[in-house]
């Protein structure tokens, strides 16, 4: 467990000042040693001086804010140090660099069945973060993960190597949730009575979902995912053309129940208003006749157009 690092922490700059000072006052007093000015076995005090002030030099630390040093004295974990400035602290302490700052990732589209089984391509985009830095450091191989993220070509710092590696595990545990999270729901809702969310229409509950499985998945790592959400979704192209040409016929059904429904009613209308006011009295296969044409005219993609018989009627 992640604890704060307790051991002896010295001013930078104070313990810079006695270093330069032990080093150089140590070259002086070989130099007059050397002059005979002073009694010999003063030599040796200097050569000890001059390599205790480059054992001193290991010790010194200097953290940017959001930054943090995991301390390990031989072995043994010891903290984690975060103060921001410059410290000395014990030059024998292992001192591995880790970032606390907010990250960006960006996962690639892949391949996925959704609910329903048919094929779907998903992406997303997370904001992540580095929380308990013990986990991180000693509960996975983010040692091994480091040396095989750092690429031999490009000069790069432990800690963008550490951070990397910390990436990556990261990139491997989504597409894990995501392939998971995916099979929770259909792409789409075929049934537009139905409650259920989907992944194009439910955003808001599927985002939710996808935090919470990406935490779970990262809590034994000591990172933590800040917000998750999906960016890319589509069918695969074997299947886009057909699950489109679905959509169309979705759509045109449901266009048209809304006009056979308004039609119906404006018949309905037409009828009770003509009877209440006494305009015309029609019998059951005028009206008949009525509905229909009214239902023709109301309901047809096209203009009607009037067609006037011999009798001079027009229908």
């Amino acid at each position: 467990m992640e604890k704060e690092f307790k051991g002896t922490v010295l001013n930078g700059f104070l313990m810079l000042f006695v270093t330069l000072l032990m080093c150089f006052g140590s070259i002086a007093l070989i130099i007059v040693a050397g002059m005979e000015l002073i009694p010999v076995w003063i030599v040796g005090v200097g050569v000890a001086l001059f390599i205790l002030s480059f054992f001193l030099m290991p010790g010194f630390v200097m953290l940017e804010p959001n930054e943090a040093k995991v301390m390990v004295f031989f072995g043994k974990y010891e903290g984690t140090f975060s103060r921001t400035g410059y410290f000395w602290v014990n030059p024998f302490l292992s001192k591995k660099a880790v970032s606390l700052r907010a990250r960006n990732l960006n996962v690639d589209p892949i391949k996925v069945n959704d609910k329903e089984g048919n094929p779907i391509l998903i992406g997303l985009v997370l904001v992540w973060k580095l929380k308990d830095s013990y986990k991180a450091m000693f509960e996975i191989d983010s040692q091994t993960l480091a040396a095989a993220a750092a690429n031999p070509q490009v000069a790069t710092s432990q800690v963008a190597s550490r951070m990397r590696a910390f990436e990556n595990f990261v990139k491997v545990q989504s597409d894990a949730a995501l392939r998971s999270v995916a099979a929770l729901y259909a792409y789409d809702d075929n049934d537009s009575n139905s409650d259920e969310a989907t992944l194009r229409g439910g955003a808001d509950e599927v985002n939710q979902v996808l935090l919470d499985k990406l935490n779970e998945r990262l809590e034994m790592a000591g990172l933590s995912v800040v917000e998750a959400r999906i960016n890319y979704l589509a069918y695969t192209p074997e299947i886009a053309a057909v699950m489109l040409r679905r959509q169309q016929a979705t759509a045109i059904i449901s266009a048209r129940e809304k006009i056979v429904e308004g039609a119906v009613s404006m018949v309905k209308m037409a009828l009770d208003k003509l009877s209440d006011e006494n305009i015309v009295d029609l019998d059951a296969e005028q009206k008949a006749r009525m509905v229909s044409n009214l239902l023709v005219v109301l309901c047809a993609d096209e203009s009607a157009q009037p067609v006037v018989n011999a009798s001079g009627e027009t229908k």
